[in-house]
């Protein structure tokens, strides 16, 4: 960000806080588009499954390992539901540390409960 919106002698410079709040606009923009394209995996069971999200937390697949699960056990079924409740959650997981972190750069933390 460029400019002090108090001037250089004290006085308060409207005309450079606006130039920074665009700026801010356009990084955020920037970050948000990358973020969207960003892929983040989480994983249980020791791999058995993996869901893959986007930086937003849009689910994009989900992945079994073959042999894992009998899918003929009712049990073995509800616990291959968990675990993929369990790893999309750890994708997410990842992916909103990863949104915190890159957002809370451009914004100096002011992110924070604002829904980015």
């Amino acid at each position: 960000m460029q400019g002090n919106p108090f001037g250089a002698e004290g006085g308060f410079d409207m005309a450079a806080l606006l130039q920074q709040a665009q700026q801010m606009k356009d990084d955020l923009a920037i970050a948000q588009e990358a973020l969207a394209n960003a892929q983040f995996e989480g994983t249980v069971a020791g791999g058995a499954v993996t869901a893959t999200v986007n930086g937003h937390g849009d689910l994009l697949g989900v992945q079994i390992k073959a042999g894992e699960v009998d899918g003929s056990n009712p049990d073995e079924l509800a616990d291959l539901g968990d675990m993929i409740v369990a790893a999309y959650r750890d994708a997410k997981a990842k992916a909103d540390a990863t949104s915190e972190e890159s957002i809370g750069m451009i914004t100096g933390g002011l992110s924070r409960g604002m829904g980015f």
